[in-house]
């Protein structure tokens, strides 16, 4: 029993908790941090029931031009390790460890998740890239063609119209679709300004879809915060009042740091469902889907195969995603967005090839082993 109570006090000194932080922040020690856990559960289940928690220092983040600096969005905030109670409860949350399977998103045929607010909302989504209407048109109807039901038609891409019209002519029921516009309104600062800014956003969105007959959206997305929280809270206002005139069943972001997404949630009345990030193999910084999925958002990968900010695939890269594609009859790219999908993250694609379309549809009938995935996630 002495050396019980001696060994609860070496565990709880300060020199043991800077240990334990220490192998939590290396995967290589994840057996190591599994017998940790198994010991410290015994020792501090022997004595009287309380609880520990240690925190891990944090670091706030401020997100300067989202063009420049989106990298520093999702980075390390605080990890957090509660150790077991006298439940038996134990929670881990690493630090730096590369993403893993999320329990969540991992089921091989589950192509539609439902969000925080209760909306069904399709993984694969076709977003639009920067052509004129023309050309959207004709992709649209390529994807509808292909089975796509998630879009995000961006105010960025210019070509609303050409897509509104694609879904009009398609014949197909408007509310089996899921669409999605964007405001950008970050260039203004004050909660006044950058609400009038972004409720003229939201009214150009439905004049340009109204050519297509679209009267409502699924979906409208803030494409950038603005320069501080007034500014941020003044946006979403805006917003607000769009989802109370029944224009959008729900509201969302993109490339908003965890410190936005909270001067967000400080006064919302309709909380935000998915967030757009860079998000990929080759570029995954920090816990951004676990700082997310703590609020209730979704992450929404852009650029899920590289380019922009959203990582460069190497050479390496896709040999690595090549060679454990060919155990599944796969390409490199079904590989690298089905690790998006079990990360417990969605994606949102482009291509102007029918065969790539369906390609990254067709991801939902495989699943990478947890090996498979440590392995992926190591690659950025």
């Amino acid at each position: 029993m002495r050396m019980m109570k001696l060994f609860r006090l070496l565990l709880l000194s300060s020199w043991n908790v800077t240990v334990i932080r220490t192998i939590l922040i290396v995967p290589r020690n994840i057996y190591l941090l599994r017998l940790l856990l198994i010991v410290v559960g015994v020792v501090l289940l022997s004595g009287p029931s309380h609880g520990l928690t240690i925190e891990a220092g944090s670091s706030s983040t401020q997100l300067l031009d989202r063009r420049r600096m989106v990298s520093i969005v999702g980075s390390s905030l605080s990890g957090v390790l509660s150790l077991p109670t006298s439940s038996g409860a134990v929670e881990v949350l690493p630090s730096s460890s590369p993403p893993v399977t999320s329990s969540s998103s991992s089921s091989p045929t589950k192509d539609t998740i439902t969000l925080s607010n209760g909306t069904p909302f399709p993984l694969v989504s076709f977003g639009l890239q920067i052509y004129n209407d023309e050309t959207a048109y004709t992709l649209t109807r390529m994807a509808l063609d292909v089975g796509y039901k998630n879009f995000f038609a961006s105010v960025l891409a210019g070509n609303q119209k050409g897509f509104a019209k694609a879904i009009k002519d398609s014949g197909i029921p408007r509310e089996t679709l899921f669409i999605c516009g964007s405001v950008v309104s970050n260039r203004v600062s004050g909660y006044n300004d950058a609400k009038k800014l972004t409720t003229i956003g939201w009214k150009k969105n439905m004049d340009c879809f109204a050519l297509g007959d679209i009267t409502y959206l699924d979906q409208i997305m803030l494409d950038y915060p603005g320069p501080d929280c007034p500014s941020i809270q003044g946006q979403w206002s805006a917003f607000e009042e769009m989802y109370q005139q029944g224009l959008t069943k729900t509201l969302s972001v993109s490339n908003f740091s965890p410190t936005q997404l909270d001067c967000v949630l400080q006064q919302a009345t309709v909380k935000p469902v998915v967030n757009q990030l860079p998000y990929s193999v080759a570029y995954h910084p920090g816990e951004s889907v676990m700082e997310n999925q703590k609020r209730g958002i979704l992450v929404q990968a852009w650029a899920p195969l590289g380019g922009s900010l959203g990582g460069r695939f190497s050479s390496t890269m896709k040999g690595v995603c090549n060679e454990i594609g060919k155990r599944y009859g796969k390409t490199y790219a079904q590989v690298a967005l089905r690790w998006i999908i079990q990360t417990g993250a969605s994606f949102t694609t482009q291509t102007k090839n029918k065969q790539h379309f369906q390609e990254d549809l067709n991801i939902f009938d495989f699943e990478l082993t947890p090996e498979e995935m440590v392995t992926l996630s190591k690659l950025a």
